[in-house]
């Protein structure tokens, strides 16, 4: 079922539970103030009130940590929580009781965060129905709990920078990071070519046969890259995308092999050095430099068709098994300080992403 479907089922489907004023025990991992998130966060017991009028309870069953999400913990992030606050953006729960004016959702069903900033390492959440957004049952814990953004931010830049054509060739950096393995899979599901560039590292080969496997047509190092020619001898396309989450010398060589007229996408910067463009490939090449925040495009888009349109493409990849979630190691609550120390440790075979489970406490 399409998510407008989803979003408007009759009324008379739903089921309620009346509010008998009991209260729900939960845990949340909270933060007071920022800092380093092992040290300033804590594990806190709340009693949750039922739900009211338009409000939904659900169950969280995974909750992801995101590199941004650490980034907010720190106060390097341009989201600023109102203190105390819950870590985390993204979940996938299951309804477990109603608000007597909800008409979206019904008990059982499965929903992800419409909005970020909810606040998602917790084992149970109430919120407003229009916070949330039905996800089928049939999309795996991992898959669904890491759906809105890393996905979202992969499948937004593909869709609207450049006007693309079966083969045209994609250039991306962070190749093997979230964001980079749902690149390569979109591109392989809408046959576009798709070089990934990483950092050279003991276990290279494993990594490269990874990502090809993903739908990369090429993956080379940083170091590969400053001496190929598959560009300049045709064995390629010229990208007419390149997309930068890492930015310094890596942005600049990635940059070098854009088509005339390209485009360069920065949606991160890892390297924490500045973007920085040649001067001939802006003057010769006429290339440009956008920007890309999820946040930003979702805030704007909330209820806009191409967002439902999205969500659907994604979800349908999933079920047909052309799209699967990243990397990960699923991690019980009580283990976060070895979870978010590690989630920002990109040493090793691939960006891993490590998602709360939330139904191991």
């Amino acid at each position: 079922m399409h998510l407008k479907s989803l979003l408007s089922s009759n009324i008379l489907q739903n089921q309620f539970i009346i509010n008998r004023g009991m209260k729900v025990l939960a845990k949340s991992l909270q933060f007071s103030g920022y800092g380093e998130a092992a040290d300033v966060l804590k594990i806190v017991d709340d009693k949750i009130d039922c739900p009211k009028d338009k409000q939904v309870l659900v169950k969280i069953l995974a909750a992801p940590i995101n590199p941004a999400d650490i980034n907010t913990i720190q106060g390097k992030y341009p989201v600023k929580p109102k203190f105390p606050a819950v870590g985390g953006n993204e979940f996938v729960a299951e309804v477990v009781e109603v608000g007597a004016d909800v008409s979206k959702f019904k008990l059982g069903q499965r929903v992800v965060p419409s909005i970020s900033g909810l606040g998602t390492w917790r084992t149970y959440g109430v919120f407003s129905e229009d916070q949330l957004l039905p996800i089928s049952d049939k999309i795996g814990l991992a898959e669904a709990a890491t759906l809105t953004v890393n996905p979202g931010t992969a499948y937004r830049m593909l869709k609207d920078f450049a006007k693309l054509s079966s083969g045209d060739c994609v250039i991306q950096n962070g190749a093997n990071s979230a964001v980079g393995q749902a690149v390569h899979q979109l591109c392989k599901a809408w046959n576009l070519t798709s070089v990934g560039i990483v950092r050279d590292r003991a276990d290279i080969g494993e990594l490269k046969d990874h990502l090809v496997k993903l739908g990369a047509s090429q993956v080379l190092t940083e170091e590969e890259l400053r001496t190929t020619k598959i560009f300049k001898d045709g064995v390629l396309p010229k990208p007419r995308l390149a997309l930068n989450c890492v930015g310094g010398k890596s942005a600049t060589e990635v940059s070098r092999q854009l088509a005339d007229k390209g485009t360069m996408v920065t949606y991160g910067g890892m390297s924490r050095e500045p973007v920085i463009a040649a001067t001939a490939a802006l003057i010769f090449k006429d290339i440009s430099f956008r920007g890309f925040w999820m946040t930003r495009w979702t805030k704007e888009n909330l209820d806009a068709p191409e967002r439902f349109e999205m969500f659907d493409d994604l979800c349908k990849l999933i079920e047909e098994g052309k799209f699967v979630g990243p990397l990960h190691e699923l991690v019980p609550l009580h283990a976060y300080k070895d979870a978010v120390t590690a989630s920002l440790n990109f040493k090793g075979f691939a960006g891993k992403k490590y998602i709360f489970d939330m139904q191991c406490e």
